[in-house]
């Protein structure tokens, strides 16, 4: 056997950044940002006001001063009006100042604050002394023409957008979301709508596994569900048109296990036992056109364990991302319990509080109470050589649940 690490820096391995992209704005949310991008033009772009007030000239502009308003300045003007000795020009939020201002006074700052109507009042008298430069954005002082607005490698989120905008670019070099093909294997599989004879049972890890994938940022490509036939088998993945295939089931020493059977030595995929429970059976490689192909076991703990160590990390890493893992928690344990000493222990749990609550088998902990899959928002990982977890203990989680990210 090898150690989950082993598997893990394999797979890493083999899971380089996709090839970049060029999308638009509005195809780039949550994307990664494949090269810096630069500010056109500087931030802002002219002096500009931050409040709604009166341009002046801070000579002018003393307390009880009387000022004639000359003018009227809405954002996005192009005036640029001269003002005399005992003038003033009303402005708006984000209108240019006028060259000859070098101050503005608040609305609130005059005999007539806020109450004004659609033109401007013939004059106004000022309640407080202006400060050098007050309420004027300069241009430049967010950021110069030529600087970096956005780096390489950043997850662009609205902010993100938002500041890719104001830099003037309208389209953008990003990583593309992975396209992933999901296949359960299995002739016991039947629709979760239709009712199951004796052997049969509803399949669900597709379910899960579209899902998760889509969490982490993936694109499904598509959902099959073959039975354990290897010609069905091959014929589906001879359609698959991805960059990642995830196939649930078959991947044991069984029989009937038609992945192992087919893909065992296909390309750069090799099968072999990792030391973890659950999720021992393993299989990982690239066919010849570089798809990565993940061959996890059939159980669905086991499919929930592989894809949180192994597939979501990939996925994350086809996608340019830099943080691939989710962050790890440390949380007493709620109870105690044995672990394997040579495997790697990966339990479903409820994070009750500030403790943890592991899934426990009956014969583990037979005071324990079952926990419903529905429930489970983490996984307790406990590291190969630790035999005994007792209550108290701290212990590490990964949280899974809703809106984790």
């Amino acid at each position: 056997m090898i150690t989950v690490e082993e598997h893990r820096s394999r797979v890493l391995a083999s899971a380089g950044a996709l090839p970049p992209v060029r999308v638009p704005l509005a195809a780039a949310r949550g994307l990664v940002l494949a090269e810096n991008v630069l500010n056109r033009w500087p931030i802002p772009l002219f002096d500009n006001s931050a409040m709604d007030g009166y341009a002046v000239r801070l000579f002018d502009a003393t307390e009880g001063s009387r000022l004639r308003v000359v003018t009227d300045l809405p954002a996005g003007t192009e005036l640029d009006p001269p003002l005399g000795p005992g003038e003033a020009a009303r402005i708006m939020t984000g209108a240019p100042v006028p060259g000859d201002a070098d101050a503005v006074v608040p609305l609130e700052q005059t005999d007539l604050g806020t109450a004004v109507g659609p033109t401007p009042p013939e004059w106004i008298t000022v309640l407080q002394q202006a400060a050098p430069g007050a309420h004027i954005r300069r241009a430049g002082e967010e950021s110069e023409a030529g600087s970096v607005a956005v780096p390489s490698g950043t997850v662009l989120g609205p902010l993100q957008l938002s500041a890719l905008a104001s830099a003037g670019a309208a389209t953008v070099l990003v990583h593309p979301r992975p396209r992933v093909t999901v296949i359960s294997t299995g002739s016991e599989l039947i629709p979760p709508e239709a009712t199951p004879r004796r052997g049969q049972i509803p399949e669900s890890n597709s379910v899960y596994l579209a899902a998760a994938l889509q969490d982490a940022g993936a694109e499904l490509a598509s959902v099959l569900t073959v039975h354990d036939d290897v010609e069905t088998l091959r014929r589906a993945l001879d359609s698959v048109d991805s960059d990642v295939v995830i196939l649930s089931g078959g991947a044991s020493v069984g029989a009937f296990d038609v992945v192992k059977a087919l893909l065992n030595g296909m390309g750069q995929i090799r099968f072999g036992p990792v030391a973890m429970q659950p999720g021992k059976p393993q299989g990982f490689g690239t066919l010849d056109d570089g798809t990565l192909v993940f061959c996890l076991p059939g159980t669905p703990v086991g499919v929930t364990v592989s894809f949180e160590l192994f597939v979501r990390p990939a996925l994350r890493a086809l996608a340019g991302h830099r943080e691939l893992d989710r962050p790890r928690l440390v949380r007493p344990a709620a109870i105690g319990w044995h672990s394997p000493r040579h495997k790697t222990q990966v339990l479903p749990a409820v994070l009750d509080g500030d403790q943890v609550l592991p899934s426990l088998r009956r014969r583990d902990a037979s005071s324990h109470p079952r926990i419903a899959p529905a429930a489970v928002d983490a996984l307790v990982v406990i590291p190969d050589g630790v035999e005994e977890i007792r209550a108290g203990d701290p212990v590490s989680v990964l949280a899974v649940g809703p809106g984790r990210p």
